[in-house]
């Protein structure tokens, strides 16, 4: 089984520099030994923090590909869109390869409906990703993937539409956990007294399908990155 570390941070501004470093020698390390990484963004303050600060991180940007663990299905632009979030937070401040950021569609761009672009966004997964960040919802969600939901029970399928989400907009696309289970790291960066339950629970070895991030696991490692709030529940 994969390692679990836990790091455990005083608030939100340790955790962003906590993730910083350790991002920095992953994906440095990848690079060296592979010739690129792959990382998978994910939205929310920490992990939107997180992209803010690697606005001045050393790293061989041109080398990086760059994927999205979920996205809602609103016009390229909207200010909810994650990637739009990525890009002012980080993407559009280094020197990354146009070529290697892979967007999830969005209406109007050439694919009707939430599944024909998640049918058109698994083809260009890697096999393994090096980097799948995520943060998590107070009942537990990641990317789009909500609890008791046939999202949290898809066992083979790396790309869904979500057509009722609980929290809206109801239709987006998202990667599953089969496809978070292709990343060698997955972290998630969670923060706040509202997550300690879930995080809790999930950390304990809950059901993911009753708290998804339960089953947000790395094939080499699991990384908690949790402020003192969120580990409130922790012993």
């Amino acid at each position: 089984m994969s390692a679990v570390d836990i790091v455990r941070v005083p608030d939100l501004q340790g955790l962003v520099a906590a993730a910083h470093e350790r991002f920095v020698a992953l994906v440095g390390s990848a690079i060296a030994a592979r010739g690129s990484a792959s990382v998978v963004l994910t939205g929310g303050g920490a992990g939107v923090g997180l992209l803010k600060a690697l606005r001045d991180a050393d790293l061989a940007w041109d080398k990086i590909d760059f994927y999205w663990g979920d996205e809602r299905w609103v016009p390229l632009g909207h200010p909810e869109r994650n990637d739009g979030q990525a890009r002012e937070a980080l993407l559009d401040h280094v020197p990354v390869d146009p070529a290697r950021v892979f967007p999830m569609g969005a209406p109007g761009s050439g694919q009707p409906t939430p599944e024909a672009a998640a049918a058109a966004y698994a083809p260009l997964l890697p096999g393994a990703f090096d980097l799948h960040l995520l943060g998590m919802g107070e009942e537990g969600h990641i990317n789009s993937i909500f609890p008791d939901t046939p999202a949290v029970k898809e066992t083979e399928r790396a790309v869904l539409a979500v057509v009722d989400s609980p929290k809206p907009p109801p239709e987006r696309i998202t990667l599953t956990l089969p496809a978070i289970h292709r990343a060698r790291e997955v972290w998630l960066l969670v923060s706040g007294a509202g997550k300690a339950a879930a995080a809790k629970a999930a950390i304990e070895g809950a059901s993911p399908v009753d708290v998804p991030s339960a089953g947000a696991r790395g094939s080499e490692r699991t990384v908690w990155f949790l402020d003192e709030a969120a580990a409130s529940g922790l012993v």
